[in-house]
């Protein structure tokens, strides 16, 4: 009975010590998404939160430069986007936030355009102001920059941009990948044209108009 008791206190103790350390923290942005155009959000309320985490969030997102308001009902219809958020709490020895996570979303659609999660147990807990400026910094951290944007173009894409100023980015792509000379020029084009219509850069009946040229002038 002895061994029994023991083991168990040592299996305990260990999953104790494994779960209380763990912490995770991340963050990801709709690749159509440019949180800089967001200039006007609404952050949600729900009656069962006291411990006016609504609020935090909204002056974290006041501090990005965006004008924000916040209640529990429904969201302004001049509103850039809607926010959301789910807090999980935990006790031990003092109630401390566990989880919380930030969903930025179309105020009309409600679907969501980038979201952040902070994940904290015991060992590593964080305040809730805490939690919160980790869960909206993650959020804008992982939003595109136009430099980083531009470095993450693929090649079959970048190729296809004329050197001179486009007056469009589709269409002066469009036009300059009808030049193919080569059998090796027209693979590489057409792949390059099928790119950017899975990217959404094109639309179907541009890939056909295009692709037929680009045979027709091999």
């Amino acid at each position: 009975m002895y061994k029994i008791l023991r083991l168990t206190v040592i299996v305990f103790a260990v999953t104790s010590f494994t779960t209380g350390c763990r912490n995770l923290a991340t963050a990801n942005v709709n690749p159509t998404t440019d949180l800089s155009t967001l200039k006007t959000m609404y952050v949600k309320h729900y009656p069962s939160d006291n411990s006016e985490v609504n609020q935090e969030i909204a002056d974290k997102l006041r501090g990005k430069g965006v004008t924000v308001t916040t209640g529990s009902g429904a969201p302004p219809n001049n509103v850039d986007a809607l926010v959301t958020y789910v807090d999980k709490w935990m006790w031990d020895i003092t109630m401390y936030m566990l989880e919380l996570t930030v969903t930025i979303r179309d105020p009309k659609t409600e679907a969501p355009l980038a979201s952040g999660n902070s994940l904290h147990t015991s060992l590593t807990r964080k305040s809730q102001t805490a939690m919160v400026e980790e869960v909206v910094n993650n959020i804008y951290g992982a939003a595109p920059t136009a430099a980083s944007s531009a470095a993450q173009v693929p090649i079959s894409q970048s190729a296809l941009v004329n050197s001179s100023p486009p007056t469009t980015a589709p269409e002066s792509q469009l036009n300059n990948s009808a030049s193919a000379t080569t059998p090796k020029d027209l693979a590489q084009k057409l792949q390059a044209l099928n790119d950017l219509k899975k990217d959404g850069v094109i639309t179907e009946v541009e890939y056909a108009k295009k692709r037929k040229q680009l045979i027709e002038n091999f």
